[in-house]
């Protein structure tokens, strides 16, 4: 076997390296993200890091990686997107918009890295794209749909794009989501095309017009791990990752 077979027999028998974005620094000193992003990027056969928010250069935190997770959380302060401020906004935290808004600015300029948002994750997709985000859905589109309870997630179904990525990686058109958001974006940014909505047209799912594998849904498909169609993502992820690694190695 050649040095080249060698090389990319180990690398096509090791995991990916997938790194999930953390929630802010807490009163506790610690940073925190729920184990179900974890749980999810193992059950799909990859390799989990957390990454905190702080980094000042996130070209290098992307070196290390072959693939991405925005996870989801507080909201972005609204002056990052010359929005008004409401009096539901909560959790906001500037060291985390700078360095995930920063990473995803990163991530849609060079072009390669398999990346997945996800709630709090699709929005930093938007707003690093220069989109725009409706502070507060109920004022908006009023509660016909439910997107969010104060006490639990809800669930709702989305339509997803026959011919968008999303469909092929879920093979469902109208899958029912787990839901826990009170913001979203008016509609895709530019660069982007929306290819799920919910019954009241709120944008459910996005994905890049010229990024290989860079897709965000405002639902959590972490929170249904006996779902085939939800797992898929985090197993499409994690597949176009490894081909990722493959490439990134074959190009050195």
């Amino acid at each position: 076997m050649s040095w080249r077979s060698q090389q990319e027999h180990y690398i096509l028998n090791s995991k990916p390296v997938i790194g999930i974005t953390t929630r802010p620094r807490n009163d506790r000193g610690t940073f925190e993200v729920s184990a179900k992003y974890i749980d999810s990027v193992r059950r799909a056969g990859g390799v989990p890091v957390l990454l905190p928010p702080g980094e000042a250069d996130p070209a290098a935190v992307l070196a290390g990686l072959d693939g991405l997770v925005f996870s989801g959380g507080g909201d972005i302060d609204p002056r990052e997107y010359a929005g008004d401020d409401h009096p539901e906004i909560y959790g906001m935290d500037a060291e985390r918009d700078a360095f995930e808004l920063a990473l995803a600015r990163t991530v849609m300029g060079e072009g390669r890295t398999p990346t997945l948002g996800i709630c709090r994750g699709m929005q930093v997709l938007t707003v690093a794209a220069n989109g725009k985000m409706h502070p507060h859905l109920p004022d908006v589109v009023g509660e016909s749909v439910l997107h969010y309870r104060s006490d639990s997630g809800t669930s709702h179904r989305v339509s997803i794009a026959p011919d968008s990525k999303l469909a092929g990686v879920m093979k469902e058109l109208e899958p029912l989501v787990p839901s826990w958001h009170h913001q979203a974006a008016p509609a895709a940014p530019v660069g982007w095309r929306a290819v799920a909505h919910a019954p009241d047209g709120v944008v459910e799912a996005i994905e890049h017009a010229q990024h290989p594998w860079l897709i965000g849904v405002q639902w959590h498909p972490e929170l249904a791990p006996e779902d085939p169609a939800h797992q898929a993502l985090f197993a499409e992820l994690v597949a176009n990752a490894q081909q990722f690694k493959l490439r990134k190695a074959n190009s050195k």
